[in-house]
């Protein structure tokens, strides 16, 4: 994925109501930003850290500015983390597209957001001939809070323990399950869940393998011009 114009630099004012963030621009004008991401952002949103921008001048859009990434040091200098949850879905297409992920290779279908579980949509849906569909969950992680260790969740999340307990359902229906986690910090090496912070989480997680669930990670190469799956990062056993 490719930013479609350059990055804005700024200084990072606050974060504030999960989706707003108050950031001062090169000349001084402060501006407010949307953050599309529902995390909690852990070591990643101090005030004066510096971030990027985009802008759209779609008409009507309340927020023409979008958080898009952050500069901050992991444990291994300075480097780029995305913070839009927005593009991991399109950047792993891309990647299954291009041939990038042999894990997902051989399903000439891709479908998004397709219906499954309650009341739940899958983020991708992979089909080919003479395979079983292969449900597809994507989740972006960008919490690193010792060297090269990634983890998720860096918040609560009901929600993804219920996208678990769904895939399950789909390998107990014959079908394949596969929860990816998307890893948008360079220095990753290794991915662990963070049951500290969410031992519901950590239990899914575990029921979910326990059932056929298959877990990769994937780190990605993010700079200034965009986003892409750059290999992949072993995932802890439970």
């Amino acid at each position: 994925m490719r930013f479609p114009a350059p990055l804005i630099p700024a200084t990072l004012v606050r974060r504030y109501k999960r989706f707003l963030a108050d950031v001062a621009l090169p000349d001084g004008i402060v501006v407010t930003a949307h953050v599309a991401n529902p995390g909690s952002m852990l070591g990643l949103a101090a005030p004066g850290v510096r971030v990027w921008l985009s802008r759209s001048d779609k008409p009507g859009r309340k927020l023409p500015w979008s958080w898009e990434l952050v500069e901050v040091d992991l444990g291994a200098g300075l480097e780029l983390v995305g913070v839009n949850t927005a593009h991991p879905n399109g950047i792993v297409a891309a990647a299954i597209l291009a041939g990038q992920l042999p894990a997902l290779a051989g399903y000439p279908g891709l479908r998004r957001e397709v219906r499954y579980g309650a009341a739940s949509r899958c983020d991708l849906l992979l089909e080919g001939p003479g395979r079983p569909p292969c449900w597809v969950e994507i989740k972006s992680v960008t919490l690193m809070r010792r060297p090269g260790l990634a983890e998720f969740p860096d918040a609560r999340t009901t929600r993804g323990s219920r996208h678990l307990d769904e895939l399950a359902g789909r390998v107990a229906a014959g079908e394949r399950a596969v929860m990816l986690f998307l890893v948008q910090i360079g220095s990753a090496a290794r991915f662990d869940i963070a049951r500290d912070i969410d031992p519901a989480y950590g239990l899914a997680f575990d029921r979910a393998q326990a059932a056929g669930v298959e877990a990769i990670a994937h780190r990605c190469a993010v700079t200034l011009d965009g986003i892409a799956v750059a290999g992949p990062v072993p995932v802890a056993a439970p």
